[in-house]
């Protein structure tokens, strides 16, 4: 009996391990809690195209947005933890443990698999804004305060954080239309429906070399070298850094052995030099790494936005 134990073990540790090999079967979905359009977006469907070459299988994106990306999120950390559903974050990912005070999952729900790039925060106009710097902007704001509004990805994105670390810095008050993702808030600034946006360079870089919107300040320690002509916050008086990154997480107890073959496939993907060229020249700084690595970084990045939140004020429930 114990021999035939042993044997049944091992016959379903090789089965498991043939299973894992074989991965991906089938279609794998990746989950972005955004619009189409926005740099989440952006980076998903380049990211998913690359990996459907490396990996011979599809890899889809699966648009999900709403209640400020908790919809999404919810539905992976709900979904079987098998490899093939997936989710694309980024920065409200470690921002709402600190904005809402129940969540329909956790981060412990989610099994990190590689942070994919960085990208920093422009502040853009609408181009009928005659403002041409961040200090003619400050003075206007001071002298008519809650008369321009700012665009946001929703409540508790990226573009939200930065607005009210701008607002508290500068000592000033813009009204927050919120929009349920990036593509839909610059569709706004390009219509003047709202005056400003702190974009995400990845999701904007287009529409700033179109002249759709006007460039005024990076909020990075560095002018960013794919748009150089732009000044940062703090060459304009103003010590304000922000961004937003991106990366791919799968429901916690996805096996380790799938979660090291798709950190590996990124690496690969993110070595292409189409996939270097199409995210870096968005803005966007391409990051990579190991599971472990990107663990520590959503740990800080955590607490980091906790202070920021507290810092701003900002409560959303």
């Amino acid at each position: 009996m114990f021999r035939t134990a042993i044997a049944l073990l091992t016959l379903m540790s090789a089965s498991a391990a043939h299973a894992d090999d074989a991965y991906p079967a089938r279609t794998v979905e990746v989950v972005v809690p955004f619009t189409p359009g926005g740099g989440a977006d952006v980076v998903a469907r380049v990211l998913t195209e690359r990996l459907s070459q490396v990996l011979h299988q599809r890899f889809v994106v699966i648009n999900r947005p709403g209640a400020s990306t908790n919809i999404g999120t919810a539905t992976v950390a709900n979904a079987p933890a098998d490899g093939y559903t997936l989710l694309l974050t980024s920065i409200s990912f470690t921002a709402n443990p600190s904005l809402y005070r129940k969540l329909a999952y956790a981060q412990k729900d989610f099994a990190p698999i590689v942070l994919i790039a960085n990208s920093p925060s422009i502040l853009v106009v609408t181009p009928s804004l005659p403002m041409k710097s961040v200090g003619e902007l400050v003075a206007h704001l001071k002298a008519h305060p809650g008369e321009l509004n700012y665009a946001s990805y929703g409540a508790g994105s990226s573009a939200h954080l930065a607005a009210g670390l701008f607002q508290d810095i500068t000592g000033t008050t813009i009204q927050h239309v919120p929009y349920s993702g990036g593509g839909p808030a610059t569709l706004a600034v390009l219509r003047g429906e709202v005056q400003m946006l702190f974009a995400s360079a990845i999701g904007v870089g287009p529409q700033i070399l179109s002249g759709g919107v006007r460039p005024l300040a990076v909020a990075a320690q560095t002018r960013s070298p794919a748009l150089p002509d732009i000044p940062t916050l703090r060459e304009q008086g103003i010590d304000c850094l922000n961004g937003t990154w991106f990366g791919l997480v799968a429901p916690a107890k996805t096996p380790p052995d799938i979660i090291t073959k798709l950190n590996a496939a990124v690496a690969e993907a993110l070595r292409s030099d189409l996939v270097r060229l199409r995210i870096a020249e968005q803005g966007a700084e391409l990051v990579g790494g190991s599971p472990q690595d990107f663990a520590r970084f959503l740990e800080e990045e955590t607490e980091r936005l906790s202070a920021v939140i507290r810092r701003a004020n900002i409560h959303l429930d």
